[in-house]
């Protein structure tokens, strides 16, 4: 996204008559669709950021296609149980980047310059979690289309169940990022956050091994864990018969955390500006 709004001037914000509301809602499609479009410009982002999860679906896809045969495994197919799992770790290793983007616009002054201009402060926040659930929605359609040809299944209800638990992901991680990004304007800072979220969330979950086969004590973990939440809703959604009931409600939790943290990007932003 930086790309696209660190070129910005006073004089290229849209001027949004109206309510506070309307403006930034207009402020907001504006820095999205600037952020779209220069991802239009370079689609060799996408393709690049989609290498690690296919190695992952590829590498782990065969590694472990037998671990399905083990007795109260849960699942026919390992490919079937694999894919949610592949969908919710590119979320969160992608989405854990996010700050970076505000990072480097404080650098460059970029962040600064914006505060000058009549854009809604909310609306960098916004704009940030559209592009990067856009971009995640995107990757997550590639994923399911590459699964297919492997002898992936899918039912049109969990495709749709699994983009609304990516993008509910997608938020809460974005606004973890970009607070922290805010808060302590650390690239360094930011990749050890990243890496320190990502592995363990990720080990913590579903998302590779079932949980049946998994100790109590990480059984326990993973009912806490956002990660697991996503991975069991989407994972549920496109079973042949889904527990409706278990996946409304971890996208509840996930809809829950994603505002939570929102609202902690938004006060960190906040801290930000008057700081300056």
């Amino acid at each position: 996204m930086s790309g696209a709004i660190s070129t910005m001037s006073p004089e290229t914000v849209p001027v949004a008559g109206g309510s506070a509301r309307w403006a930034l809602a207009t402020h907001s499609r504006y820095l999205t669709m600037q952020s779209v479009r220069a991802l239009l410009r370079q689609p060799f982002f996408v393709a690049i950021s989609l290498v690690q999860p296919m190695i992952w679906l590829l590498l782990f896809g065969e590694l472990f296609k037998r671990v399905a045969e083990l007795p109260g495994f849960g699942a026919s197919s390992y490919i079937d149980f694999l894919i949610p799992g592949i969908i919710v770790m590119n979320v969160l290793f992608g989405a854990s980047w996010s700050g970076m983007t505000f990072i480097e616009m404080i650098g460059q002054g970029t962040m600064d310059r914006m505060l000058t201009t009549p854009l809604k402060r909310g609306a960098l926040i916004i704009a940030s979690l559209a592009y990067n659930s856009i971009t995640i929605v995107v990757q997550t359609a590639i994923i399911f289309l590459v699964g297919w040809p492997l002898g992936a299944t899918y039912t049109a209800p969990g495709i749709l169940v699994s983009l609304a638990a990516t993008i509910l992901l997608t938020g809460a991680f974005c606004s973890i990022s970009n607070a922290y990004a805010l808060v302590l304007r650390s690239r360094e800072a930011l990749i050890g956050l990243s890496i320190m979220l990502a592995l363990p969330l990720s080990f913590l979950s579903s998302a590779l091994m079932s949980q049946g086969a998994a100790p109590d004590w990480i059984r326990s973990v993973s009912r806490f864990n956002p990660v697991d939440w996503a991975v069991v809703a989407s994972r549920e959604a496109l079973s042949g018969s889904p527990d409706w009931g278990a996946v409304w409600a971890h996208l509840g939790y996930l809809a829950v955390i994603a505002l939570l943290l929102g609202y902690l990007a938004t006060r960190a932003f906040g801290s930000y500006q008057r700081s300056i």
